[in-house]
């Protein structure tokens, strides 16, 4: 795969599939920088330390069963799993997946003004190590 337009992401929230109700997904993966620096140094040096991310995405909001609200509802408070692949075919070292843990620290399941869309705006921290798949 080359550059692409995004119009095929895939993403599971706890194993149930949100993909056609995903319009942005966005994650964000830092490690923390550690400073090394000593006397006699002339530049500061650094190592990394702890390792971060979060997961940040809208879902037009959907109250059907097995769907946006129910998924969310019931992870509020929990860890969960979540995998995203930039296609929705298989993974490869062109289309990668990526699975990790999420905090459902917060939802919002209402959100809307009048004539809009209804939609649901989250962003969580990632609780644990990121898996990137490329196989």
């Amino acid at each position: 795969m080359a550059i692409f337009s995004a119009t095929d992401f895939t993403i599971s929230v706890n194993a149930v599939n949100l993909t056609d109700h995903c319009t942005n997904v966005t994650t964000s993966f830092d490690v923390a920088d550690l400073d090394t620096t000593a006397f006699g140094d002339t530049w500061t040096t650094a190592i990394g330390g702890l390792k971060s991310g979060s997961l940040s995405a809208n879902f037009h909001q959907d109250f059907a069963s097995s769907q946006v609200d129910a998924t969310l509802w019931g992870a509020l408070g929990t860890v969960v799993s979540v995998v995203l692949k930039p296609t929705s075919g298989s993974v490869s070292a062109t289309n990668p997946s990526y699975t990790f843990s999420v905090l459902v620290n917060s939802i919002q399941p209402v959100n809307a003004s009048v004539g809009d869309l209804a939609v649901q705006q989250i962003t969580w921290p990632v609780t644990d190590a990121v898996t990137r798949a490329t196989s």
